[in-house]
C-alpha cells in the first residue's frame, strides 16, 4: 500500500508540474502572439513613414528647384536694374561733362 501512496504522491506531482508548464506555453503562445501583432504595427508604421520621408524629400527636391529659378529670376532682374543705373550714371558724367565743356566755350 506504501508503495500505491508513493506513485500516486509522485503521479500528482508530474500531473502538476505538466500542469504548470501547461500553463507556461499558453502564455507564451499569447505573448508570441501579442509580440507578432506588436511587430506587424511597428512594420505597418515603418512604411508609412518611408513612404513620408520619400514623399517630403520630393516636395524639398522641388522646393529647392523652385529657390534655384528665384534667384536666377531675381539675379537677371537686378542685374540689368544694375547695368540700368550705370549706364546713366555714366550718362550723368558725359553730361556733366559736356555741360563744363560748354561753359568753358562760353566764357
Amino acid at each position: 500500500m506504501k508503495n500505491f501512496e508513493e506513485k500516486e504522491k509522485k503521479l500528482d506531482g508530474v500531473l502538476d508540474k505538466l500542469n504548470s508548464m501547461s500553463n507556461k506555453v499558453e502564455k507564451m503562445s499569447n505573448d508570441i502572439v501579442s509580440l507578432n501583432n506588436e511587430k506587424n504595427q511597428l512594420l505597418r508604421e515603418k512604411e508609412e513613414s518611408e513612404k513620408n520621408h520619400k514623399k517630403l524629400l520630393k516636395q524639398h527636391q522641388q522646393l529647392k528647384l523652385d529657390l534655384e529659378k528665384i534667384d536666377t529670376e531675381t539675379d537677371s532682374k537686378f542685374g540689368n536694374r544694375d547695368n540700368f543705373n550705370k549706364k546713366i550714371d555714366e550718362l550723368n558724367q558725359e553730361t556733366e561733362t559736356l555741360i563744363d565743356e560748354i561753359d568753358k566755350w562760353q566764357t
